[in-house]
């Protein structure tokens, strides 16, 4: 018999999401690899193999069995979009939107990201990691194994920095895996001429951050940065050797999809408005569209970004929390795949490949995870349901029994 150290096994069903190596598109993201009677053979860390379990169990002798005990199983969500490093929270803005206040309107009267950035600016860095770290666990036990955290709550270099060596500090925690981007193009901070600060942005900002973030992000909006002004911050970046991402289309179609798919961007997030011409640019790049259904929930916007049409342009669809204080405050991937159903009328099957392998494209990191193939990360989930569609049947739940990170359980709900 081989040895390995692990073997998961009686999974009611096993989702391995396994397929062609490259985002899912179109009836792609139906094919989510279901095994019956699954099984998960784990070596140092690695998917060896996957299967059946009783061929499984007659191949491999392992050091340690975990049972499923008849449960579903399937790879850790990766949480392509966040901002979960800030201070202070935001609830007192709900009795604002209630009244009838806009995201924008809130933002106008000196609210929303400013309040933000003046609280993050204020607290001491252990401080602020401590919050970090507290949200970063709950993420875990929802089910997230990786994650993108921005930042953009600092809006000059000090906070900025202090931010993303706090996502330092927590990617050498663990378990997650954590990738970095910096987004102070979030706003024009109110003490800084705006002249200033993009030429900061497209400047000194790019040389100061090395090694501390690898994608650059801009949010192009209006009350943010315009098309002109994003374009020249992402080209600027993509020339000192960062990936790019978009804030795009998430109140107004001011073309930067297409902008930044042109220049290469790895991910365009939002896209509740976006032309079938920038669709055509992020198909042609292989860009991925990385939608928030959180925020359309969250802020009562009654409209959800155009699931069907995004499949039928040929670009790849994935989901995210977009965790931040003032427009999605979820943890949870679950909630997002029960959204994007509900609201987005994704089948069970689409949502599950674009909280994972998808996403894990969003984030550069689909070669090595995101499904449970061999020579991936054993990164992988057992949920307190049988089949991948009570996922979002049980809305509002978390069905996570047990998170794996590169093998090792990483949380358990009935340890201790």
């Amino acid at each position: 018999m081989n040895q390995i150290d692990t073997l998961i096994v009686n999974a009611s069903t096993l989702v391995t999401v396994a397929g062609p190596d490259r985002p899912r598109t179109g009836d792609e993201m139906k094919e989510i690899g279901a095994i019956d009677d699954g099984a998960v053979a784990v070596h140092n860390g690695m998917v060896v193999e996957t299967g059946r379990t009783a061929p499984l169990q007659k191949k491999y002798e392992a050091v340690a069995t975990i049972d499923a005990c008849g449960s579903l199983v399937m790879p850790g969500f990766v949480d392509s979009h966040t901002h979960l490093i800030f201070a202070g929270t935001r609830e007192h803005e709900m009795e604002l939107r209630v009244s009838g206040a806009t995201y924008l309107d809130i933002l106008k009267q000196g609210g929303g990201i400013h309040s933000t950035v003046t609280a993050t600016r204020d607290i001491a860095v252990d401080d602020l990691y401590a919050f970090a770290e507290k949200r970063m666990q709950r993420c875990v036990e929802h089910g997230t194994t990786t994650v993108e955290i921005k930042s953009g709550y600092g809006l000059n270099q000090k906070t900025e920095e202090k931010i993303l060596n706090v996502a330092q500090r927590l990617m050498r925690k663990g378990p997650c895996d954590i990738v970095t981007t910096f987004l102070g193009a979030h706003t024009v901070p109110k003490e800084t001429d705006r002249a200033s600060y993009i030429t900061w942005l497209t400047g000194e900002a790019l040389l100061q951050f090395k090694g501390k973030a690898e994608f650059w992000d801009v949010f192009c909006e209006e009350g943010a940065f315009t098309l002109a002004e994003a374009e020249k911050i992402l080209k600027s970046a993509k020339q000192a050797g960062y990936k790019i991402k978009i804030h795009a289309g998430q109140f107004h179609d001011l073309g930067s999809a297409g902008m930044a798919a042109d220049i290469g961007a790895i991910s365009a997030d939002h896209l509740d408005f976006v032309s079938d011409e920038q669709l055509g640019a992020m198909k042609q790049q292989g860009t991925v569209a990385v939608l928030l259904p959180g925020v359309s929930f969250y802020l009562g916007a009654g409209f959800y970004p155009d699931v069907k049409r995004l499949q039928n342009s040929g670009v790849p669809i994935a989901l995210a929390t977009d965790f931040n204080p003032g427009s999605c405050p979820c943890y949870s991937m679950q909630m997002i795949v029960a959204l994007a159903c509900l609201k987005m009328k994704m089948s069970a099957a689409e949502a599950i490949t674009a909280a994972t392998i998808n996403a894990a494209y969003a984030v550069n990191r689909g070669s090595i995870l995101g499904s449970l193939e061999p020579g991936k990360q054993a990164d992988c989930l057992i949920l307190d349901i049988d089949n991948p569609s009570q996922i979002p049947y049980f809305f509002g739940t978390n069905l996570v029994k047990t998170v794996i990170k590169k093998g090792t359980v990483v949380w358990d709900k009935h340890a201790g």
